[in-house]
């Protein structure tokens, strides 16, 4: 009988012990909220924001606009981590777009992935869609530009500080000519403190 209730006992501690009060608070999602002082949401957005500012504040918009007299197409593809840390590209490029095509000022096509599932759709409709419905081969907009970057970080650490640095590198470029028309970059250093 000592047994059991010492076995009983064991578990009721053991029990109490793993059990944790967690707390779930739901905020607003432009909150900035840094826990690890990793890359994060907020991150992506300022360097977004940042980054499309600055260059649809420079001469190639104007340029282009004046010799073709509309807003030119952009296409974002790859922007590569080359971070010590998993950071969402794709967030990243999201928040690319949605800053390109809020602006207003150039037109924005699909890319990669999401683009061949569109021309899986468009040979689909070929086949099962009304002949007044099918979305017709060869009227996707080419693009003019193409905008590739880098996301790298460089941490330093000593005893319980640590300084995280990010730097982010893009560039766009004529997809007829090759030639870069802008080249920006955005850095972001966070001292964290354990």
């Amino acid at each position: 009988m000592k047994i059991y209730l010492l076995l009983l006992f064991s578990m009721l501690i053991l029990v109490a012990g793993c059990s944790t009060s967690r707390q779930v608070q739901r905020v607003d999602a432009k909150t900035q909220i840094d826990l690890s002082g990793r890359w994060n949401d907020t991150d992506s957005k300022l360097v977004a924001e940042a980054m499309i500012k600055d260059a649809l504040s420079r001469p190639w918009l104007q340029d282009f606009v004046a010799a073709k007299g509309d807003k030119p197409t952009v296409i974002v593809g790859l922007v590569k981590n080359k971070t010590h840390e998993l950071i969402s590209t794709d967030t990243f490029i999201n928040d690319i777009e949605r800053e390109f095509i809020n602006s207003g000022r150039v037109r924005v096509v699909q890319a990669g992935d999401a683009r061949e599932e569109l021309r899986n759709e468009r040979e689909d409709q070929q086949q099962y869609a009304s002949p007044e419905t099918i979305k017709q081969w060869g009227r996707e907009r080419g693009a003019d530009f193409m905008m590739q970057g880098v996301v790298n970080s460089i941490v330093d650490q000593e005893g319980n500080q640590k300084v995280a640095f990010y730097q982010t590198d893009l560039e766009l470029t004529n997809l007829e000519t090759n030639e870069k028309v802008w080249i920006g970059n955005k850095k972001i250093k966070k001292v964290i403190t354990n």
